[in-house]
C-alpha cells in the first residue's frame, strides 16, 4: 500500500453549491493545456440566434440574478437545446436560451457564459493547482440540489429528479449508517453549519442525531484536539442569517450568494485540517460541487451505469421517461492531500457524487454489497494519493 494511504485515517468531503466546472475552473486552461476549460471560442445562440462566446466576466455577487433555473425541464434543454429526437446527441447548446427563459431579456441572458479568471479565485484555484482537479467529475442527475445531494450519502437518489424529499428505500443505506453499523465500527458525521442553516438530510437521519450530526463549529473544534470522525461530510452556510456574533453570510456560493464568502470558507476548511499537523498528514479531503445550477459548461455529460431506478414522464416534466442512464453536468472537483504530486490532473476518468459513497466504502469498510448498481460501478479517487513521501509545501491562506 502507498505511504499515503497507509497513513489515511480520515476522509472529508465539503460539497457546495451550484457552479460549473467552466465557470470556476474553466480560464486554468489557459496556464496548463491539460485542464479541460475554455479556449475561449466555446459559444451558445441567444434567442435572437446571435452566436454568445464565453467572456471572463462572472462576478462575486448581482450577476446571476435571478437564479439560474436547473430543474429537470431546464437542464434538458441547456444539454440538448430542445431536440426531442430520438436517439438525440447532447451539444450544450441551450444554456442561453434557457436563462432567458427567467426573464425574458436577451442581454441579461448572455451572462450564463460568464466565466472567473483565476485570480478572481484564489483559493479554489491554487487548490486545483497545487493538488488535484478532475476533468470529468459530474453531477449525478441533469437535475436540481436535493437529487443531487442523495447520491454522496446514499449512491442513489431512489428515483428521485426534484426538489422534493426523497424517501429512503431497502436495502440501501446512508454510508454514515454503514460505517457506524459495521463490525468494527467506525465514525461518521455530517457537519451543517448552524441550526439556521441545517443540512437537508436530517429528514431521513434524524433517529441518528446526535451521533451522526454535528455544527460546523464543532468540526473546527473536532479539527484543532484531532477528533475528527473517520468520514467527515461538512455543509457550508445555506443562507444570510443573523448569528450569535452577527450577520452570517451564506458561503455556499450558491446564484446569487457572495463566491468570495464561499472562497473564504473553503480557505477555513482547508486550514482547519492543515493546521493540525497529524491531521494533515492523515487527511484526504474533497472539495466538490452539487450540481451545475444552470450555467455553462461545455463537455456532454456521459452515460453511466443506471442506479436501478426509473423517473416517470410526469416527474421529470419533460414527457420523457429517465432511467438514471447519464449523468448530469460537469461541476468543479478537487482533491487535496499532501500525498498528492502537485499538479496532479485526472483525465481521461468518470466521476461522480455515487463516487465518494463508494470510495469511502471501498477503503474503510471493503466488500459491501447493499449498494446500488451506480455506485458499485463509480470510479473510485483515492489512488491519487500516490507519493513515496509526504509534501510539505502546501499553500497557506490567511
Amino acid at each position: 500500500m502507498p505511504p499515503g494511504l497507509d497513513n489515511l485515517k480520515h476522509i472529508v468531503v465539503l460539497m457546495m453549491e451550484n457552479r460549473s466546472f467552466d465557470h470556476m475552473l474553466g480560464g486554468l486552461k489557459a496556464q496548463d493545456p491539460r485542464i479541460d476549460g475554455l479556449t475561449g471560442n466555446e459559444s451558445n445562440l441567444d434567442t435572437t440566434g446571435a452566436a454568445v462566446k464565453v467572456q471572463p466576466q462572472a462576478e462575486f455577487q448581482s450577476q446571476l440574478d435571478p437564479d439560474p433555473d436547473h430543474h429537470f425541464p431546464a437542464v434538458d434543454l441547456q444539454i440538448f437545446n430542445g431536440d426531442n429526437s430520438n436517439p438525440r446527441v447532447a451539444n450544450m447548446q441551450g444554456f442561453v436560451k434557457s436563462y432567458f427563459n427567467q426573464q425574458r431579456d436577451v442581454k441579461h441572458s448572455q451572462k450564463i457564459m460568464y466565466y472567473f479568471t483565476p485570480d478572481k479565485l484564489p483559493v479554489l484555484t491554487t487548490l486545483a493547482t497545487e493538488f488535484a482537479v478532475f476533468n470529468g467529475w459530474f453531477s449525478s442527475i441533469p437535475g436540481p440540489t436535493i437529487c443531487n445531494r442523495a447520491f454522496p450519502h446514499y449512491g442513489t437518489s431512489f428515483g428521485q429528479v426534484s426538489m422534493d424529499v426523497f424517501y429512503v428505500k431497502e436495502p440501501y443505506k446512508s454510508i454514515y449508517e454503514r460505517m457506524i453499523a459495521a463490525n468494527p465500527a467506525h465514525t461518521a458525521k455530517i457537519y451543517y453549519y448552524d441550526q439556521a442553516s441545517s443540512t437537508m438530510e436530517i429528514v431521513n437521519l434524524l433517529q441518528n442525531q446526535p451521533k451522526l450530526f454535528a455544527t460546523y463549529e464543532q468540526f473546527l473544534a473536532d479539527c484543532k484536539i484531532g477528533a475528527l470522525p473517520d468520514y467527515s461530510f461538512v455543509e457550508p452556510n445555506y443562507n444570510d442569517h443573523d448569528g450569535d456574533d452577527g450577520e452570517e453570510l451564506a458561503s455556499d456560493q450558491h446564484p446569487d450568494h457572495n463566491v468570495q464568502a464561499g472562497e473564504a470558507f473553503i480557505a477555513s476548511v482547508y486550514n482547519a485540517i492543515k493546521q493540525n499537523p497529524g491531521l494533515w498528514a492523515s487527511t484526504a479531503l474533497l472539495i466538490v460541487y452539487d450540481e451545475h445550477g444552470g450555467i455553462f459548461d461545455h463537455v456532454p455529460p456521459p452515460a453511466c451505469v443506471p442506479d436501478g431506478f426509473v423517473a416517470q414522464p410526469n416527474d421529470t416534466g419533460t414527457g420523457r421517461a429517465f432511467a438514471f442512464d447519464r449523468l448530469g453536468v460537469r461541476v468543479p472537483a478537487i482533491l487535496v492531500s499532501p500525498w498528492i504530486p502537485k499538479g496532479t490532473v485526472v483525465s481521461g476518468r468518470v466521476f461522480e457524487h455515487a463516487s465518494i459513497p463508494a470510495t469511502v466504502t471501498k477503503f474503510f469498510l471493503g466488500d459491501y454489497d447493499q449498494r446500488s448498481p451506480r455506485e458499485k460501478s463509480a470510479d473510485t479517487f483515492l489512488d491519487l494519493l500516490s507519493l513515496p513521501v509526504m509534501r510539505t509545501d502546501g499553500p497557506d491562506f490567511q
